[in-house]
């Protein structure tokens, strides 16, 4: 399982590069949620991880510090651009090994394609804490000028910027060599079975995604939403296997991921718990109760 750390840059106190209308931030994120859920749904053998997944203020030593812990194959920063300059451009950290300028290859390549008709400023590369600090592979990418006009107005066009963070998600299965996925789930869900999800205080469309094998923007479009925002005692429908879930039966052998974190009803796993083998006892929707240590794990967490 290759294990994929995305950074959207600034976030809450910190807007970032502000101009034409636009927050670097703002373009960021969704740039990010972009590449997010087409590796997702689109790949299989593949787990993603954001620093943040709504407009929240986080320092860079959290988020290289999350995905260390983490122990993420691959850290990729997304930025836009300021200065009046023109076009992409991509960074690592000076002196890296040729894995990682490879990495850099294949999502530079790739997004270039999406900005074909602006300038290609270059493999760079420079000393900016995410590279520095982060343990893994990584790479950062500045997205276009905010401040200049002609960059800005193609990043104002969503499409465009799906286009963008579709384009880093295949350099990274590019990169990683990671297999599509036989159904393409963004086809109607005609034979996708669902279920509903009564929100509860503290719950994010992220975490509900989680906890069900499916992606925030399956939920969005189940239940018609145009933003992130839930509220407690809301009812969502979940489409359920909207995502490629293993089924489990009853005398299944099982394991724990180590990237899990909770049980299914909460307490914290701890980690001599995680890569022991398990008989499953019973099954429900989202999870699985194991018999040797009586305890029900979320089915997205098992391997």
């Amino acid at each position: 399982m290759v294990r994929i750390f995305i950074d959207p840059g600034h976030g809450g106190t910190d807007p970032g590069a502000v101009a034409n209308g636009l927050k670097e931030k703002d373009l960021t994120l969704k740039i990010a949620k972009y590449a997010r859920d087409f590796l997702l749904n689109n790949y299989s053998g593949v787990q993603v991880k954001m620093s943040r997944t709504s407009d929240t203020t986080k320092s860079l030593s959290a988020r290289t510090k999350e995905a260390n812990n983490w122990n993420a194959d691959a850290y990729v920063s997304i930025h836009i651009n300021a200065g009046g300059g023109t076009g992409f451009e991509s960074y690592v950290y000076p002196g890296v090994g040729s894995s990682t300028k490879n990495l850099q290859n294949d999502v530079h390549g790739e997004v270039m394609k999406v900005f074909s008709g602006f300038r290609d400023r270059g493999k760079k590369q420079e000393n900016y804490h995410v590279l520095r600090e982060s343990k893994m592979k990584a790479v950062l990418t500045e997205n276009g000028f905010i401040d200049t006009k002609k960059d800005a107005e193609f990043l104002k066009s969503e499409s465009n910027l799906k286009k963008i963070g579709e384009a880093h998600a295949v350099g990274i299965a590019k990169h990683f060599n990671l297999k599509k996925k036989s159904s393409s789930p963004s086809k109607p869900k005609e034979n996708t079975s669902t279920g509903t999800y009564t929100v509860k205080p503290g719950d994010t469309l992220w975490g509900i995604s989680q906890k069900y094998g499916v992606t925030i923007e399956q939920i969005k479009e189940a239940n018609g939403l145009t933003s992130d925002t839930i509220y407690v005692g809301q009812k969502l429908i979940i489409p359920i296997g909207g995502c490629d879930v293993r089924e489990f039966k009853v005398g299944d052998k099982v394991k724990i991921k180590s990237s899990a974190t909770h049980y299914a009803t909460g307490q914290t796993i701890p980690n001599w718990v995680k890569g022991q083998t398990y008989t499953i006892q019973q099954v429900k929707s989202d999870r699985v109760l194991l018999k040797e240590i009586i305890s029900w794990v979320y089915k997205k967490d098992l391997e």
